[in-house]
């Protein structure tokens, strides 16, 4: 059974936001395959359900995001899962354009405090992620104002297609396939793919 994080911050004041397209993915997988909500337990909402016929477990951290870890570890010990080979975790990043995806069997937290959570608690940098680009900080501004933003209408429309983009990949990541799908995602997206 995979546990699928998406990270974000929970209330309405944050919805749609740069920071918050790990939640966005996840009610996206949601809806794409019916997936019932289960209520709030382990600091997390979460739902049971399928995805391509394999049993899951999508979950958003209520914690805010630089807790995010605090829900991770919950979900992992209760569900006795094994971090490295079931649990993915898809969030936002600074360092890709708007709408480029990435997709990584482990690495640093560069500089994201969700993921700098999650490995203090889990102890472990070894688990897949899905990165959704939402673009770099224009010069001078805050950064935690940034990524508390709202995307451009041009970046969103990047963005949900990053997202759906992005459900295709979890699917491939199911099935056992993540190299696949970093071969086939990790590329840079063209204007021309993306419309």
């Amino acid at each position: 059974m995979y546990i699928i994080v998406g990270l974000g911050n929970p209330t309405r004041q944050y919805e749609h936001t740069r920071h918050n397209v790990g939640f966005d993915t996840i009610d996206y997988l949601i809806d794409q395959y019916r997936i019932p909500y289960s209520g709030i337990k382990h600091k997390a909402m979460y739902g049971k359900g399928m995805i391509a016929g394999h049993k899951v477990i999508v979950a958003k951290p209520v914690t805010y995001m630089n807790l995010s870890g605090e829900a991770v570890r919950e979900l992992v010990n209760y569900y006795k899962i094994d971090p490295e080979d079931e649990l993915l975790v898809i969030y936002d990043d600074i360092s890709l354009e708007p709408g480029q995806l990435r997709i990584r069997k482990k690495g640093s937290a560069g500089g994201h405090n969700g993921i700098k959570n999650i490995i203090s608690q889990l102890g472990t940098s070894e688990f897949k992620r899905i990165k959704i680009g939402v673009g770099e900080k224009p010069k001078g501004w805050d950064l935690a104002e940034y990524v508390l933003g709202h995307f451009s209408d041009g970046d969103r429309k990047l963005v949900d297609d990053a997202i759906k983009r992005g459900a295709k990949a979890v699917e491939m990541i199911l099935e056992g396939d993540i190299d696949a799908a970093m071969n086939e995602y990790n590329r840079k997206q063209t204007e021309k793919e993306s419309e």
